[in-house]
């Protein structure tokens, strides 16, 4: 009777320790999720909005700092003129800000 007492109650509490073994586990995702993962894909679908608003004669910025003006919009790419004659085409992922937001948010001297 005695050894049979002490069984009930180790195996009665088993259930609510196993969830609390887990609950730092689900609470760094949780955290992860909201302040790494969520503010990353808000950031991307507002890029993808961007690129897609973009039309001819906007100035640009491409990821790799080459400043231009857009030429030609094509489906997959942009023409972008880079002065003096010079015009290239890039893909549209590869447009990394819109020149004259930046110029206007940048502090004048």
């Amino acid at each position: 009777m005695f050894t049979s007492t002490i069984l009930l109650q180790a195996g009665g509490s088993g259930g609510a320790g196993g969830i609390m073994g887990f609950l730092p586990m689900i609470l760094i995702i949780v955290v992860f999720y909201f302040f790494m993962i969520r503010p990353q894909m808000k950031k991307a679908k507002d890029h993808k909005k961007y690129i897609e608003e973009l039309k001819e004669n906007d100035r640009v910025v491409t990821s790799a700092g080459i400043h231009g003006r857009i030429v030609e919009v094509s489906e997959t790419t942009f023409l972008v003129d880079v002065g003096g004659g010079v015009k290239i085409r890039f893909d549209k992922s590869a447009i990394a800000l819109d020149a004259s937001k930046a110029q206007n948010a940048s502090p004048k001297a």
